[in-house]
């Protein structure tokens, strides 16, 4: 496999390529996170009155109103600023380090990002399984007027979501392992795991964390063959777009959603015909990616 790439990003990180520096740096940023996201939820709950507080909590635990759905994207930001302090203090080196060049980064984007499109645009005319025929959530001019504050924070949490798995996490293993199979399927594996949720899924949970840690692993080979985060954010982004803004679950994360699909995250009929459809999908972006990038 053509991983050469893959040095660009993990030059820098071998400059500090420490296993207990690497350890230390993911305490930091997880306490980091959690010790902004605290504040931050705490600056919130004192810009409601009490009696509305109850009400928000449900609605940013279930992602079920457009203001919880923002408050949620928003958060993830407090992960790049954590990233931000761990790589400048602990590692010496900056954040951008963590996209790749700068030049290559702009022309990946705009490629993968036509790629998807295109792709985007084929799977609108193709016909869908009966039980994913979604149903009409937002009114439109709501849906469209909340676009200039939706599509930057949706663009924040897959890029917070990117660097910290693909720009930080792969890169820092990469710098100590030589075998893909460490630096690609250990942080895909991680990625999948944080998204099991037997809570909301149900007996869906193990297939959902199945899908997102194929997803991490499309995602890290697309990064090891590209040199940048480019890639990924843009794939990355693409699904987002979709599950969170185009068409999400009945009873998870649909605040913002033009469309809900009629059924719950744990109904035992979604499994044989989502899964598939979704491995799918994904396996055509990634093609589409890699296609783009040999241009």
């Amino acid at each position: 496999m053509r991983y050469q790439a893959q040095e660009y990003l993990t030059a820098h990180a071998r400059k500090s390529g420490e296993l207990w520096r690497f350890a230390l740096g993911l305490v930091l940023v997880a306490v980091c996170y959690l010790a902004l996201g605290y504040t931050y939820f705490t600056l919130i709950a004192e810009l409601v009155t009490p009696q509305d507080w109850p009400a928000l909590v449900s609605e940013i635990d279930n992602g079920s109103s457009s203001r919880g759905m923002l408050a949620v994207l928003a958060s993830f930001g407090f992960i790049i600023i954590a990233l931000a302090f761990v790589t400048n203090v602990l590692h010496g080196r900056t954040l951008a380090t963590l996209f790749g060049y700068g030049r290559p980064f702009t022309m990946q984007f705009l490629r993968v990002a036509t790629a998807l499109g295109g792709l985007a645009a084929i799977l609108w005319f193709l016909p869908e399984p009966k039980i994913l025929k979604p149903f009409h959530n937002i009114d439109y001019l709501r849906w469209l007027a909340l676009l200039p504050l939706s599509l930057p924070l949706l663009l924040v949490q897959v890029t917070s979501e990117e660097l910290l798995f693909r720009g930080y996490i792969q890169s820092q293993l990469a710098a100590r392992f030589k075998s893909p199979l460490i630096w690609l399927v250990l942080p895909s594996l991680v990625f999948g795991a944080l998204h099991y949720d037997p809570a909301s899924a149900g007996q869906n949970a193990w297939a959902l964390a199945f899908s997102a840690a194929l997803f991490g692993l499309v995602a890290a080979d697309l990064t090891a063959r590209s040199g940048t985060l480019a890639a990924a954010i843009a794939l990355h982004l693409f699904f987002n777009l979709d599950s969170i803004l185009y068409v999400a679950p009945g009873d998870r994360l649909h605040g913002l959603a033009l469309y809900t699909y009629p059924f719950e995250l744990s109904d035992p009929a979604l499994l044989p015909v989502w899964l598939p459809y979704d491995i799918m999908i994904l396996l055509c972006a990634w093609l589409a990616a890699r296609l783009s990038m040999r241009r």
